[in-house]
C-alpha cells in the first residue's frame, strides 16, 4: 500500500512573515483523518523558519536542490549535511527549472540524487518532457531517459523508498494540465518500466504528478492507479488550495 503524498514547492517565493502565515493556514486547517504525507519545500533561506514552525507537527520539509559535494569552495550552493542540519527529510532533485534554466544534465541529476542519499535525504526526482517532445511523440523517450541516468549510478535497489515526480514542462505555471489519462499513461509507463527491472520496488515506489495541480483537478488525476499525489507548485503558496489538494486525496486506493 503507497502512501498518498503532497508536497509544495514553493520556488523562489515568499518572506519569514509569508512563511509563517501559510504554515499556520495549512497546520491549523489540516484534516486530522488526513492519511497522506505531507511536505513543503521552501527557498533554503526559509528552512529554518520552516523548522521552527512545523517542529511536532505532522508535515515534513525539504530543500528544492543541493549541491553534489559535501562542503567546500562552493560559494552559493547548499549541502546535502546543511538541509538535513535543519530537519529536512526531502530534498527535490532535477526540477525542470534546474535542468531548464540552470542547464543541469541527466548526469548532474543523477549524481544529485545520489548525493542526496548518501547524506539522509530522500530525494523527489522530478522527470519530464518538454510541448515538443510531446508533440513529436518523445515523452517515453525522454522520460526513460531520465530515468535511465540515474538508474546507471544507483542501480534499482536506489529507488526503494524514494519518490519519482513527472512534471510536464509544458503544463508548470502555463495554466495547462494534463488530463488524467495522459498523466496515468506517463506514470504508468513509469512503473511498468522500473518494474522490468524489481516489481516489488516499482509497486512501493509514490510516483506524484506536478504540472498546474489545483483544488478542482486534484482529485480526478490522483485517482489514477498509478498516481499517487502531487508535486504541487504555485497552489501550495495559498493555503486553502493547498489543503484542498491534500483533501483530494482521500477517496484514492493506492495499489
Amino acid at each position: 500500500m503507497r502512501r498518498p503524498m503532497v508536497a509544495g514547492n514553493w520556488k523562489m517565493n515568499g518572506t519569514r512573515s509569508d512563511a509563517g502565515s501559510l504554515l499556520d493556514g495549512v497546520v491549523g486547517g489540516l484534516d486530522a483523518s488526513l492519511t497522506c504525507e505531507v511536505v513543503v519545500c521552501p527557498p533554503s533561506i526559509l528552512i529554518p523558519v520552516v523548522a521552527e514552525k512545523l517542529a511536532g507537527t505532522s508535515v515534513s520539509w525539504g530543500g528544492q536542490n543541493l549541491d553534489t559535494h559535501d562542503g567546500g569552495a562552493y560559494t552559493g550552493e547548499i549541502s546535502g549535511g546543511m538541509l538535513k542540519d535543519f530537519g529536512s527529510t526531502y530534498v527535490i532533485v532535477g526540477h525542470s527549472e534546474r535542468r531548464s534554466i540552470y542547464g543541469e544534465s541527466d548526469d548532474l541529476v543523477a549524481e544529485k540524487f545520489q548525493q542526496a542519499q548518501k547524506t539522509g535525504l530522500i530525494p523527489i526526482l522530478c522527470v519530464g518532457e518538454l510541448l515538443e517532445e510531446r508533440e513529436r511523440g518523445q515523452t517515453e523517450s525522454v522520460v526513460g531517459r531520465q530515468l535511465d541516468a540515474v538508474l546507471a549510478v544507483v542501480g534499482i535497489a536506489g529507488l526503494k523508498d524514494t519518490v519519482i515526480a513527472y512534471e510536464p514542462v509544458w503544463a508548470i505555471g502555463t495554466g495547462k494540465t494534463a488530463s488524467a489519462d495522459q498523466a496515468q499513461e506517463v506514470h504508468k509507463f513509469i512503473r511498468t518500466k522500473l518494474a522490468d527491472k524489481d516489481a516489488n520496488i516499482a509497486n512501493g515506489l509514490r510516483i506524484l504528478y506536478g504540472g498546474s495541480v489545483k483544488p478542482d483537478n486534484a482529485a480526478e488525476l490522483f485517482a489514477n492507479e498509478d498516481v499517487d499525489g502531487g508535486l504541487i507548485g504555485g497552489a501550495s503558496l495559498k493555503a486553502q488550495d493547498f489543503l484542498g489538494i491534500c483533501n483530494a486525496t482521500k477517496n484514492q486506493d493506492l495499489g
